[in-house]
């Protein structure tokens, strides 16, 4: 089964920036798959915050992201980024990274979940 690794993450302050890896096992699954950027803070439920289609044509984002977060990813590579600008305390949580069903339609994750890497904003 594919596996996927996050990096990236640390502690900064409101309005900091980061950029968020993620890399997969696998790379013809990678490269045929949509992929997303999901986060989970604590008490909360995981959510979906960006995605991407396989060619990297297409993205997604939750509106709580939308004009601060970008998604890209080089299918060379086999590595999905997130960049985070503008940074909240809301957006501390742990973020992960999955491949996702190809739909529009609130697509659920396919894949095992990584280990994370954690995300922590503030003052």
């Amino acid at each position: 089964q594919v596996q996927f690794v996050e990096s990236g993450g640390g502690s900064v302050q409101p309005g900091g920036s980061l950029r968020l890896s993620c890399v997969a096992s696998d790379g013809d699954f990678f490269r045929g798959t949509y992929m997303g950027w999901f986060r989970q803070a604590p008490g909360e439920q995981r959510e979906l915050v960006a995605r991407i289609s396989s060619g990297g044509y297409r993205t997604h984002f939750h509106d709580s992201v939308k004009g601060r977060f970008t998604i890209f990813r080089d299918n060379a590579k086999n590595t999905m980024y997130l960049r985070m600008n503008n940074l909240r305390p809301e957006d501390t949580a742990v973020y992960y990274c999955n491949a996702i069903e190809p739909t529009d339609q609130d697509p659920a994750p396919l894949g095992a979940w990584g280990q994370g890497t954690q995300v922590a904003v503030s003052s």
